[in-house]
């Protein structure tokens, strides 16, 4: 569930991931503030161990572990927002990246393209006009080539 308040967070039709297998770290946050600037922990790192979550299948953890290998540490993703001066929307643009990411690395292989062989009629016409340039061109010479 998205909103920034704690709950479920649904990344594909199937695929819920509990709120505890998710862990929320808070720190103070470079950037504008105003006054709030050095007192308020609106920095959000979200954290989810990937490896050892049951929200996912065998197969759709095994397609997610080899697609996020370059970003995993320990088998665990970790995604900041530091952008929003408030926590909370802090909190909803990392859940959104969460999702965005995890969908992304569960998403089905695309199919194999099919190859396809050109049709008589266009090679035909390929031919033709490559014989109108080249007879355009035989034109252009002077005699004494």
């Amino acid at each position: 569930m998205l909103g920034g308040v704690p709950g479920d967070l649904q990344v594909r039709g199937s695929v819920v991931i509990p709120d505890a297998e998710l862990s929320w770290r808070f720190s103070r946050s470079s950037g504008p503030g105003g006054q709030g600037v050095n007192t308020t922990d609106s920095r959000v790192e979200l954290t989810f161990d990937v490896a050892a979550t049951t929200a996912l299948s065998p197969h759709l953890k095994a397609r997610a572990l080899e697609r996020l290998a370059p970003r995993l540490v320990d088998g665990t993703i970790t995604v900041t927002a530091s952008e929003q001066r408030s926590q909370l929307r802090n909190r909803e643009a990392a859940e959104e990246r969460l999702v965005e990411i995890l969908a992304a690395a569960i998403a089905p292989p695309p199919r194999p393209r099919r190859p396809t062989r050109a049709t008589k009629a266009s090679v035909e016409r390929r031919i033709a006009a490559k014989k109108r340039r080249g007879q355009t061109k035989k034109l252009r010479r002077s005699d004494t080539d």
